[in-house]
C-alpha cells in the first residue's frame, strides 16, 4: 500500500483515490465508446468528440481535488502546476496522438468516403515522392543560409557595439525589418519591389547590366531570393541577441588583451568569440527552429515555384492540405518531418555542447 502522508486518515486517502479513479474510468469509457463508434464497430456513440473533452475536464477537476484530499498541503502546492500540465496534455499530446493516427489513413477531404486505415501506404508514397525530397533538399539550403545570417548578424552586432557616431540611430534602423511581418515583407518587397516589370529593385538591376532581372523564375536565383528576404527579416533578431551578449562582456578583458599586445583579430578569436559561444548557440538554435518552419515567404512570393524549386517542407505540406485536401498524406509528412527535426536538434545541441566546452576551455 502507498504510504499515506502524515495527518491524512486512511478513509480520507481512499476517498481521494476513489474520486480520481472514478473520473478516470469515466473518461476511458467515453474515449472507448467514441473510438469504436468512429471506426464503425459500435452502433451508438457521440456525434462529436466534445463529450470526451468534457470527460477529460471532469477527470482534471477530480484529479486536482483528489490531490488535495489525499495529500493535504502538498496537494494544494501541486495545484500550482497540475492545471498547466493538464492543459499542456490537452493541447499537445491529444492532437499529436490524433495526428499519428491520421498519418496512417487514406483521408481526403474532397472525397465523400470516410477515413480508411491504409497502413504504411502514405510512408511509401512519401519515400518515393520527388517533390518531398526536393523540399527536404531546399530545407538544407535554407539551413545553411542561417550560418550566413549568423555571420552577418555578428558583424553588425560588433559594429553596433563599437564607439561609432549615431550608434543609437543605427541600432533602431537595423531593427526595423524585424518589426514587420514576413507576410508583409514578402508582398512589399518580393511581390512589389522585386517585380519583373515595375519593381524598383528590378529597374536597378537593369541599370547594373542584368537585362532580364527575374528573381523568381530561375530555380537557384529564386532560392537565393527567398533566402535573402528571410535574412532581411530575421537578421535583426540575431543582432539583438548577439549585441546583448557583447555588452555583457567586461571591457577590462579586452583592454587587458590590448595591453598584452593582442591585435584586434586576436582579441576577437581569443576573447570575444569564445565568451560569446553560449549566446551564439542560443541565437543559432532559435533561428534554426524558426527556419525549419519557413513557409510564409515562400507561399506569398513563389508558392513553391518554379516547379517546386523553392518549396520548404512546411509550404509543401500546406499545399498538400489546401490544394489536394489530402489529410492522411500531409499528416504523414508532418509527423516524419517532426521526427527529423527532433533528431537534428538533439545532434545540434550535442555538437554545440562539445564546441562550447572546447572554445571556452581554450579561452
Amino acid at each position: 500500500m502507498t504510504d499515506i502522508p502524515f495527518g491524512i486518515s486512511v478513509g480520507r486517502y481512499r476517498t481521494g483515490q476513489a474520486i480520481v479513479w472514478a473520473a478516470f474510468f469515466l473518461m476511458l469509457v467515453a474515449l472507448a465508446v467514441q473510438i469504436l463508434h468512429v471506426t464503425g464497430r459500435l452502433g451508438f456513440g457521440f456525434d462529436t468528440w466534445r463529450p470526451v473533452l468534457y470527460a477529460y475536464a471532469i477527470w482534471g477537476v477530480a484529479l486536482s481535488a483528489g490531490q488535495v484530499i489525499m495529500r493535504g498541503d502538498d496537494g494544494w502546492r501541486a495545484l500550482f502546476i497540475l492545471p498547466a500540465a493538464l492543459f499542456t496534455v490537452a493541447v499537445v499530446l491529444f492532437p499529436t496522438v490524433f495526428a499519428i493516427a491520421a498519418a496512417f489513413t487514406d483521408w481526403n477531404l474532397s472525397s465523400a468516403a470516410p477515413p480508411r486505415f491504409n497502413g504504411l501506404d502514405n510512408f511509401r508514397r512519401m519515400m518515393s515522392d520527388p517533390y518531398f525530397w526536393n523540399a527536404l533538399f531546399n530545407m538544407g539550403f535554407y539551413l545553411l543560409a542561417v550560418v550566413v545570417q549568423y555571420a552577418l548578424a555578428f558583424g553588425l552586432a560588433l559594429l553596433l557595439n563599437a564607439e561609432i557616431r549615431a550608434r543609437k540611430f543605427f541600432r533602431v534602423a537595423f531593427l526595423l525589418p524585424f518589426m514587420l511581418s514576413p507576410v508583409a515583407v514578402s508582398w512589399m518587397i518580393g511581390k512589389s519591389m522585386m517585380d519583373f516589370r515595375t519593381g524598383p529593385i528590378s529597374d536597378l538591376m537593369r541599370l547594373l547590366g542584368w537585362s532580364e532581372p527575374s528573381f523568381f523564375t530561375s530555380p537557384w536565383i529564386a532560392r537565393i531570393s527567398v533566402a535573402t528576404l528571410d535574412a532581411w527579416v530575421w537578421i535583426p533578431f540575431s543582432v539583438i541577441l548577439l549585441l546583448a551578449g557583447l555588452q555583457a562582456i567586461p571591457r577590462d578583458l579586452r583592454e587587458a588583451s590590448k595591453i598584452d599586445g593582442a591585435s584586434g583579430w586576436q582579441n576577437f578569436w581569443e576573447i570575444t568569440f569564445p565568451l560569446m559561444m553560449p549566446v551564439s548557440i542560443t541565437a543559432l538554435l532559435v533561428r534554426i527552429i524558426f527556419q525549419l518552419k519557413l513557409a510564409d515567404i515562400v507561399i506569398n512570393t513563389t508558392y513553391g515555384g518554379p516547379g517546386g524549386a523553392t518549396d520548404t517542407i512546411s509550404s509543401f505540406i500546406f499545399r498538400e492540405y489546401r490544394d489536394r485536401a489530402n489529410v492522411g498524406y500531409g499528416t504523414m509528412m508532418a509527423m516524419f518531418y517532426l521526427v527529423c527535426i527532433v533528431i537534428f536538434l538533439l545532434l545540434f545541441l550535442k555538437f554545440a555542447e562539445k564546441l562550447t566546452h572546447r572554445t571556452q576551455g581554450d579561452a
